[in-house]
């Protein structure tokens, strides 16, 4: 019984720690915002690009050890993670198209579409 324990702290000091360094090395790009991040690609900088893919890495780290995910049989881990894995960029995709129109018509004024 101790022994489960023992194990169950050392899993949770494993997680902290993993989820720790992620969020370190997002801070430190935060402030540090490093010279060669700023290049654009696909209408975003390297950095934004480098901030969405940490956090959808510590979602999916928080679900797989805070839902238990790793003991699950595969069919049902991918129920769960495919839909973030498609709903994601889908929303993802509606933000920056969205934003960009916002943007357009804060700098030029009012935009007439022609239907």
């Amino acid at each position: 019984m101790a022994h489960a324990h023992a194990s169950n702290v050392k899993r949770i000091w494993t997680v902290f720690v993993i989820l720790s360094l992620i969020t370190i090395v997002e801070v430190a790009l935060g402030i540090v915002k490093p010279g060669w991040s700023m290049t654009h690609i696909i209408g975003m900088k390297i950095l934004n690009w480098i901030f969405i893919i940490l956090t959808i890495v510590k979602a999916y780290y928080i679900a797989w050890a805070f839902m238990h995910l790793e003991g699950e049989k595969g069919s049902f881990r991918w129920s769960i993670v495919l839909p973030l894995l498609i709903l994601i960029p889908y929303l993802i995709f509606i933000l920056l198209t969205e934003g960009n129109y916002v943007h357009d018509v804060m700098r030029n004024g009012f935009i007439s579409w022609d239907f």
